[in-house]
């Protein structure tokens, strides 16, 4: 007889289910929450196991997930402050300084700092259309640090990360907010307040999940156009979350009046405090709605503009090089002789320029006080140079000079420049010429100068309208006269006094 037991089941028995491989996928989301608890005994600088490592880890999630907004994320230290009341309850005899540690370290776990892209891998099974069980890789993040505009980094949920807190994986945004409206709508009816909030704040995370969605094509437009089907997908999703927020706004609107009805009515102050709750909650995803509504209604300007940018600024000038991938990865399966020439290359190419090194502080004293040696040794006899006299530059003699002065000293009848010209004319071919520029000078004399000075007189020039006629020169007939400086002794006295 055969053992029926060990025939081997025909491969076209075994059935592809979609949603099997969604449910392990959301079963991998949650394994790096299970391993916060698996881990937390193992911790050196405190005794961890009084906490509950996923529960703070879901709060953690739920905060960044709330303060996220289109544009920007939530602050680290905001969402630490916010965790701290939810840690110090499960372990209210520990200090402040534990319960800041243990927030901090189980956010750095979320984000999983330490590794080279911060990223999880689970390995699940599915099977192919050929019926053959096949192992794949599924990598997901929780929360990632994004840059801010203002140069900060701030932190974002990813969709795995708010699928882990409503419990799903991949499910369709549109049907998965219309089934939480009609559940908080009926809760609200039916007066269960306390599984409203629960259900309104599941209709918060596909709201905030479909506007991550939009980041997401968005920012991959403004990397790379062609990545993104703008001609089918793109539209089809705008004109979805449209329809959508219509749709949205007037439900929410339905319940939120029926929620603050039910608020005011309540007499008991539990119930009125859960309605206040719910009505803030609601209120929020109003707003969303209006941030996501601008974001779509500027989602074609974007395109258009990213075409244009995109298609005139022409193709890299050069390619980046993926140092891990492309140069460490082959370089470690290489032995170490043939490893040796590529590291050499990268490393002279990488340092730059060598630096002469900085001297030791003993070698630069003793430098500095080295005698200085002498100066036949260094440089051998210095010669003496052969000076050139100087060139006599005064186009005048000192006879021209005191022939100048005498004609124009004039203290008591002031005489024209054209009878001054022709007397020094007479006395010397070249006096003339001395004699205009100094009248030239003398037109607009500072008298203060010549006080400062100590000059006994100056000269004066005055033009009354005169044209000058001479043979050499020409322009204004100057009135010339000589006037006399006189100091007053006793205002000298006065501001020496002073």
């Amino acid at each position: 007889m055969h053992d029926d037991d060990q025939t081997p089941v025909p491969v076209d028995r075994v059935p592809i289910d979609d949603g099997l491989t969604r449910r392990l996928k959301a079963l991998a989301c949650t394994a790096p929450l299970h391993e916060l608890d698996a881990r937390k005994g193992k911790l050196d600088w405190a005794d961890a196991t009084v906490y509950q490592m996923a529960e703070i880890a879901l709060h953690t999630i739920d905060q960044v997930t709330i303060a996220m907004d289109f544009d920007t994320g939530a602050d680290h230290q905001q969402v630490i402050n916010r965790l701290l009341p939810f840690v110090a309850a499960q372990a209210p005899h520990r200090g402040a300084a534990e319960h800041t540690r243990v927030a901090r370290w189980v956010l750095d776990n979320l984000i999983n700092v330490g590794t080279t892209d911060r990223g999880f891998r689970r390995v699940y099974g599915s099977v192919d259309d050929s019926g053959a069980y096949r192992r794949r890789a599924f990598d997901f993040k929780l929360l990632v640090e994004l840059a801010a505009p203002d140069g900060g980094v701030y932190l974002r949920a990813t969709d795995e990360a708010i699928n882990v807190l409503v419990g799903a994986l991949d499910t369709d945004v549109e049907s998965a907010q219309v089934a939480a409206e009609v559940k908080l709508e009926n809760l609200i009816n039916r007066g269960r307040l306390a599984d409203a909030k629960l259900a309104a704040e599941q209709a918060r995370y596909r709201t905030v999940q479909y506007g991550e969605t939009l980041r997401a094509k968005l920012d991959a437009t403004r990397r790379d156009v062609r990545t993104v089907d703008w001609e089918r997908e793109v539209p089809e999703l705008i004109d979805a979350a449209l329809a959508h927020i219509e749709s949205r706004f007037r439900a929410e609107t339905a319940i939120l009046r029926n929620i603050t009805a039910a608020r005011d009515e309540a007499e008991d102050p539990d119930r009125k405090r859960r309605a206040a709750e719910l009505v803030d909650i609601v209120a929020d995803c109003v707003r969303r709605h209006t941030q996501l509504q601008a974001r779509l209604q500027r989602a074609g300007a974007v395109f258009r503009a990213e075409q244009d940018r995109q298609q005139f600024s022409g193709p890299p000038q050069r390619a980046a090089i993926d140092l891990f991938g492309q140069l460490l990865n082959p370089t470690l399966g290489l032995p170490v002789a043939d490893a040796v020439r590529p590291v050499e290359s990268y490393f002279r190419a990488a340092a730059g320029l060598s630096v002469s090194p900085v001297p030791l502080l003993p070698a630069l004293v003793s430098v500095l006080l080295r005698p200085a040696p002498e100066r036949e040794h260094l440089v051998g006899e210095v010669p003496e140079p052969e000076l050139v006299p100087a060139e006599d530059t005064d186009r005048y003699t000192d006879e021209q000079w005191r022939r100048a002065d005498e004609l124009l000293d004039l203290p008591e009848v002031p005489r024209r420049l054209s009878g001054l010209l022709a007397e020094a004319r007479a006395l010397d071919p070249g006096l003339p010429r001395l004699v205009a520029l100094r009248a030239l000078h003398a037109y607009g004399a500072e008298v203060g100068a010549a006080v400062r000075q100590g000059d006994r007189q100056v000269l004066l020039a005055v033009d009354d309208g005169t044209r000058l006629t001479d043979p050499e020169f020409g322009g204004a007939d100057l009135l010339l006269t000589s006037a006399r400086i006189t100091r007053d002794d006793s205002a000298d006295d006065r501001e020496g006094a002073a």
